[in-house]
């Protein structure tokens, strides 16, 4: 079985976080890993408490994990601290890890900065350049670009200007505000749409979470890029058609749809 690390913060709701992730990873085949950088208290209305670890011990947390059941590929997701960041590049480096995806969870849906701007700086010139892929929607290409993004047009500039920044490859993830689930792939200097289907489903959180743990998921599985998101996009739309509808705000998906009911029968 392909192993899968995820480096991220805990979502006490479940829907997003580490705990998206395991379900996805597990959901895909794999066997998930984690190393926690941060404890939340969140619900679907929002956030209301965070409690960073200490980088010394997120270090701790990947020598234990590297020494003894190495990751296939590793997935990051929001640190919100420079230091927490140094550490995650210091032992990806160390340990030679592949297959990293970078999702770069740097604004809230709000429109609001989640990290600061030293974070940003470390975020963009160590921890990107390591990547195999990093998975940004319209509002942090926006930070990652420097310019806005409108149109598709748009978005085929934006992400030039971010491949300059070190990964292997950016798929910048289009939204429905743009071009409904239509995502766009800059890899080995193509430009490569990737289409999806648009679900009219408000209960969205974790998306971004889950589409990049299914990604690592599939690198892991030794899937191509292309197919390894093809794949992923494919596993994101079924949780949303589930149309699971949890909490008194913007409710998670059903990251379990392929499990079957247990037949004791069988």
């Amino acid at each position: 079985m392909k192993v899968v690390l995820s480096i991220a913060g805990s979502d006490s709701s479940g829907g997003a976080g580490i705990q998206a992730d395991i379900k996805t990873i597990i959901a895909n085949g794999c066997f998930a890993e984690t190393a926690i950088t941060a404890l939340t208290a969140q619900n679907t209305t929002g956030v209301t408490g965070i409690l960073n670890v200490s980088s010394e011990f997120l270090e701790r947390e990947l020598d234990a994990i590297f020494t003894d059941i190495r990751p296939d590929a590793v997935k990051i997701g929001m640190v919100s601290d420079k230091d927490l960041i140094k550490s995650i590049v210091k032992k990806l480096k160390q340990y030679n890890a592949k297959n990293i995806v970078v999702d770069p969870v740097m604004v809230a849906t709000s429109g609001a900065k989640l990290l600061s701007d030293d974070a940003i700086n470390t975020l963009i010139n160590e921890l990107i350049p390591l990547a195999d892929i990093i998975t940004p929607n319209i509002p942090e290409a926006e930070v990652l670009s420097g310019i806005k993004i409108n149109n598709v047009s748009d978005m085929e500039k934006a992400i030039k200007i971010i491949s300059k920044l070190g990964s292997k490859a950016t798929l910048l993830k289009g939204g429905h505000m743009i071009n409904d689930a239509n995502d766009l792939l800059y890899s080995n200097d193509e430009l490569v749409w990737i289409n999806g289907k648009r679900i009219n489903n408000n209960n969205t959180h974790g998306t971004g979470c889950t589409l990049s743990s299914a990604i690592a998921s599939n690198l892991a599985k030794e899937y191509n890029i292309v197919d390894s998101i093809k794949r992923s996009k494919y596993y994101l739309s079924k949780c949303l058609e589930q149309m699971l509808d949890l909490g008194k705000g913007s409710g998670p998906m059903d990251h379990g749809w392929n499990f079957k009911e247990i037949n004791l029968n069988d």
